[in-house]
């Protein structure tokens, strides 16, 4: 479907044509893209744009390509014609910090991006690396596609931290480590073969679908037995001003791998985001405000030994009025009224006529992708949870809403997958677990940050998370679709049911999925096929009219 009238107003001459065209999708329209041009081009380009009433095409061809020392043309030109003009990556960051002092404005750093690779590095710095909740976007090596049982020159991937391999636990350390690795090996096969034995071959699905979805299921059942310590690889889009947080954070943590990692991160992101990352340093703010709050902490009373608990879910505080916030938002676009009147209003109404109102702003939507509306960010819930920390890993990568965690530690208790009790392997499990729980509490006497590396995701952890309520319909509907690991399942699936507890007339639309599944993947394998075999079958017929 083609859209309204974009033609572009701006005449260029041909040879203008020529100059500009490597570096926009179009020349005759006024929605473009911008490419084959570099992050600081681009980024300055846009600043420029709130303090011009040129265009984005006129302000390259005026300011940068006519400026000799940014651009230089060269005879002949390479790929696309682009290369014609040589870009002086030096002068063209001296000319954006000529626009940031002009502007002062650190927004103006959000408008280049740039894609980052951190590989080999531990669960526990991948938790700070991916902490960033706007202007950032990660994506980290999934434990239940890829299995972890590779060596590079004869070792495990599991992290070496320094302090504790050059100290007396390094032993201990290097055998529970790399025992922990040989059992997963060894168990890998074993679990695969139960799964098969008790979820039959579908005979709809393909050999293929049933096998990966088999394997992605074991692959679940043991990848909380590994540690913290067990190395992943994360990639990361952001923004400039997001990357300068994020380098300060990391400067200022209490891990001295994220120190590293952020030395290491910033000395790449020179190279392709100068100016948007040169203050980027250790915060005195950071540690010192964590050090006052540590001793303030301890002026309050000893904490009581840790004892192990239960997993649980509790919802802390909502709002008692909040269905009437909501609904008096959902009102309010659509009228002419104020806000405090709608609400008073909504107030006085029947309850069945504000079921009526909230059937008629949520009932149309199709499935998740289709959006719960902003009224629903008026409520909001705090929850406080003890779930194993792999849970907490997969909960932690969503965006809108506010979590902090207690750290990661072996005292509160641990699970023992239900399969493993099946297969017989369940006293194994519980001896590599309390062999765990004591070289953790062994290390930690003396270090306790660098002790968290050696416990296993099982081991519970305490965090708690606010979010509102649209925020609530998505995680809930995406964490408790079949495919989803069973234990966050279950997080979302109780999530729901304390919600719709107190607001009901808020939560009837909510798309959860409160089953429970024998072989969790199986259905989306399946769905990969049809559309595999859709677009073989679409390539073939473009290849048989050739």
């Amino acid at each position: 479907m083609t859209g309204g009238n974009y033609s572009s107003s701006e005449t260029f001459s041909d040879a203008e044509q020529r100059m500009l065209g490597p570096f926009f999708s179009n020349m005759d329209k006024s929605i473009f893209v911008l490419t084959n041009l570099p992050e600081v081009i681009k980024g300055t380009l846009f600043s420029r744009y709130s303090r011009t009433d040129k265009s984005v095409r006129k302000i390259l061809l005026d300011e940068f390509m006519a400026n000799k020392d940014i651009f230089e043309q060269k005879e002949g030109g390479t790929t696309a014609g682009a290369a014609s003009f040589i870009l002086n990556q030096e002068k063209a960051e001296q000319f954006y910090e000529r626009v940031l002092v002009g502007y002062g404005d650190d927004s103006v750093a959000e408008l280049a991006g740039v894609h980052v690779a951190c590989e080999s590095v531990s669960s526990l710095a991948a938790d700070q690396l991916t902490d960033s909740r706007i202007g950032i976007s990660p994506l980290e090596k999934s434990a239940r596609y890829v299995l972890f049982d590779k060596k590079v020159n004869g070792k495990y991937l599991w992290y070496r931290e320094p302090k504790i391999m050059e100290s007396k636990f390094e032993p201990m350390y290097t055998e529970l480590m790399d025992r922990i690795f040989d059992q997963y090996v060894e168990w890998m096969p074993r679990v695969n073969a139960h799964v098969k034995a008790v979820t039959p071959k579908d005979p709809t699905a393909t050999d293929r679908a049933y096998e990966t979805a088999c394997r992605a299921q074991a692959c679940d059942i043991l990848k909380n037995m590994l540690t913290a310590g067990r190395l992943t690889n994360i990639g990361l889009f952001g923004n400039g001003r997001s990357f300068e947080y994020l380098l300060t954070k990391l400067y200022s943590s209490n891990l001295t791998e994220a120190q590293n990692i952020a030395s290491e991160l910033h000395a790449e992101l020179r190279k392709a985001l100068p100016s948007f990352v040169k203050r980027a340093q250790l915060s005195e703010y950071i540690t010192g405000t964590r050090a006052e709050m540590q001793a303030f902490a301890g002026t309050i009373g000893a904490s009581p030994a840790q004892q192990e608990e239960q997993p649980y879910l509790k919802l802390m505080d909502f709002e008692p009025d909040g269905e009437e916030k909501v609904l008096a938002a959902m009102l309010y676009p659509y009228s002419s009224k104020p806000l405090a009147q709608l609400r008073a209003e909504i107030r006085a109404m029947p309850q069945e006529k504000r079921r009526e109102l909230a059937k008629a702003y949520l009932s149309k939507r199709r499935n998740r992708r289709d959006k719960a509306g902003r009224a629903l960010e008026n409520l909001f819930y705090t929850f406080e949870m003890c779930a194993n920390y792999g849970i907490f890993r997969d909960i932690h990568r969503h965006r809108v809403l506010s979590t902090e965690r207690q750290a990661l530690t072996a005292n509160l208790g641990y699970d023992l997958p239900v399969e493993l009790a099946d297969i017989g392997l369940d006293k194994e499990y519980k001896t590599l677990m309390e062999d765990c729980k004591r070289a953790y509490k062994a290390i930690a006497a003396e270090m306790p940050v660098e002790a968290q590396y050696v416990v296993p995701r099982s081991f519970h952890l305490r965090w708690y998370i606010k979010m509102n309520l649209r925020e609530i319909h998505h995680l809930t509907e995406l964490r408790s679709q079949r495919q989803g690991h069973p234990d966050y399942r279950k997080l979302a699936q109780n999530m729901k049911r304390l919600v719709a507890e107190q607001h009901p007339t808020l939560t009837e639309y909510m798309q959860v999925d409160m089953n429970d599944y024998a072989l969790a993947r199986i259905e989306s394998e399946k769905r990969i096929d049809e559309k595999m075999a859709k677009l073989n079958a679409k390539m073939q017929q473009e290849q048989d009219k050739k």
